[in-house]
């Protein structure tokens, strides 16, 4: 993650809001609450980031079309930058600064321990986190048995699974040669001992390469992901499989596209 290598560690100077609300309205009194205060630590739960400032924590999404950059507190906002999140690093001030055209974000602030935080309506309803040691084969087939919809739309449900994205979604399947459109309370436990191993490799894939380059996606620093350059099926409609050399197919699933071999995934 770009922003914890940067800012943690960093005491917080200022806040500064441009607009009265995203999503929710912000948090005026953000600045008063956690001015002067070091940032602890920075987490992921699903979509939302956690800023750890010891007496609560700062929760931001981006929404459909959010980023968060690091720049000089000197950098001239523009349009759609609401929220500047302005520490002290060394001896310059750096800004995280959060921009949305939509205003489909957030910014909350939410007091107490990580414990408290969790219990947050927001996050308590969110579901495993695929990285961890609790996301093991014999749990995702317990947790599909009797289910009718299809295991691609599964995957993407977060409230049983956060973090597996449509891209990421549509690679695991491919890795683990599942048709997306099977019903997930049919697959087999020995299926989705090829399934999770495909889902952990993805992500982990995912992560080191700088995540997955959608039209509005911005690192920390500006720059954009590459995970989707090296994908076998995702947005290749048409072209041929990498590995049996089948034109790969796309259909739609819960609005979503998804990519598959229809000779590699059955």
């Amino acid at each position: 993650m770009g922003i914890a290598p940067s800012l943690e560690g960093s005491r917080l100077r200022r806040v500064i809001l441009r607009a009265p609300s995203l999503r929710y309205p912000l948090p005026t009194d953000l600045e008063g609450l956690i001015g002067g205060e070091v940032l602890r630590e920075v987490r992921r739960r699903g979509k939302y980031l956690l800023l750890d400032f010891g007496k609560g924590q700062v929760l931001l999404h981006l929404g459909m079309s959010g980023s968060l950059r690091l720049v000089p507190a000197s950098q001239t906002a523009v349009k759609h930058d609401h929220v500047d999140l302005v520490f002290a690093v060394g001896k310059q001030e750096i800004a995280l600064r959060l921009r949305d055209p939509r205003r489909f974000g957030a910014v909350l602030w939410l007091p107490g321990s990580p414990e408290d935080v969790a219990t947050h309506p927001l996050l308590a309803v969110l579901g495993i986190e695929p990285l961890t040691d609790g996301f093991t084969p014999r749990w995702l087939f317990e947790q599909t048995r009797g289910l009718t919809a299809a295991i691609k739309t599964t995957l993407m449900d977060g409230h049983r699974l956060v973090g597996v994205g449509n891209i990421y979604a549509s690679e695991s399947l491919f890795r683990a040669g599942i048709d997306p459109r099977t019903p997930a309370g049919k697959i087999s436990l020995k299926r989705y001992e090829r399934l999770v191993p495909a889902i952990r490799a993805t992500l982990t894939e995912a992560i080191a390469a700088g995540g997955s380059s959608l039209r509005d996606f911005i690192h920390s620093d500006g720059s954009s992901g590459y995970f989707q350059l090296q994908s076998a099926v995702y947005a290749r409609e048409g072209e041929p499989c990498r590995q049996c050399g089948t034109a790969i197919r796309m259909i739609r699933q819960g609005q979503r596209a998804t990519f598959y071999c229809p000779q590699c995934q059955k």
